[in-house]
């Protein structure tokens, strides 16, 4: 019996968001695994996505930092093309990218679900449309979509993400099931809620802190690391006959 690897030498993946927090991790996380990584960020934040770059070309991989504006069509082609180009193909998509707007419903404009919507929900399916085209080009490949454990159960001042998260669950779904004739596998994970520099001051607030602590069995928040091994698996060959799943990584949360 052959052992399935969960080694992705060889593959080039794309990272969206990758220049801070979950995004450089999972980056980090491809590269350490064998993959040379596009790594995306908004245009304003190249810096840091260099930052993750650098460190990934100290592994002894290649990687290459696009800008990249999930709300535009047109930001999401050049992106994928720049990708293909420089890396003759794309086997494993990471839609990492994603915003809240933390309001109470009653409180939340139009403005405010467009904004949410838009990056987490749309910005997702585009992205996986684009790339997509390229993975039946190439006879195949791995999208995993960064979900949310939010996507599965309500929370506070969450209407707009929680419905974004929701809609990125089932869009896994739906392309799992369209696109396994052309041997695209499509995942996602739903991490709980993760400690990094964006999200830290938030944990500051006693009460928050409290609840969310409450939520979670295992009696901590998640790190950056707890989301690294999930997507490696799902983007591996040891996933081979995994998709259309969401694999939860929250502590517990939702077994409650």
């Amino acid at each position: 019996m052959e052992i399935p690897s969960l080694n992705v030498s060889g593959k080039r993946a794309i990272v969206s968001g990758a220049g801070s927090g979950i995004g450089k991790g999972i980056a980090v996380g491809l590269a350490h695994a064998g993959a040379d990584v596009v790594i995306t960020e908004l245009p304003g934040a190249y810096a840091r996505a260099e930052e993750t770059a650098q460190e990934i070309r100290s592994l002894g991989r290649n990687a290459l930092v696009c800008p990249l504006d999930v709300t535009k069509q047109s930001s999401i082609d050049e992106m994928v093309h720049l990708a293909v180009t420089e890396f003759g193909r794309v086997d494993i998509l990471v839609n990492n990218a994603g915003v809240n707007v933390a309001k109470f419903a009653f409180d939340v404009t139009e403005e405010d679900w467009d904004a949410v919507l838009d990056i987490n929900l749309k910005g997702v399916f585009f992205c996986c449309q684009a790339v997509g085209r390229e993975m039946v080009k190439a006879g195949g490949g791995a999208i995993v979509n960064v979900a949310s454990q939010n996507g599965l159960v309500g929370y506070y001042k969450r209407a707009a993400y929680c419905s974004s998260k929701a809609g990125v669950v089932n869009l896994t779904r739906v392309l799992a099931v369209e696109w396994a004739k052309h041997n695209i596998r499509v995942n996602a994970i739903a991490p709980t809620f993760v400690l990094t520099p964006l999200t830290a001051p938030f944990f500051e607030e006693e009460v928050f802190y409290n609840d969310v602590m409450s939520r979670i069995p295992l009696g901590r928040l998640a790190k950056v690391e707890d989301m690294v091994g999930a997507v490696v698996y799902l983007s591996s060959p040891a996933a081979a006959m995994v998709t259309g799943h969401t694999l939860v990584v929250d502590g517990g949360w939702t077994a409650l």
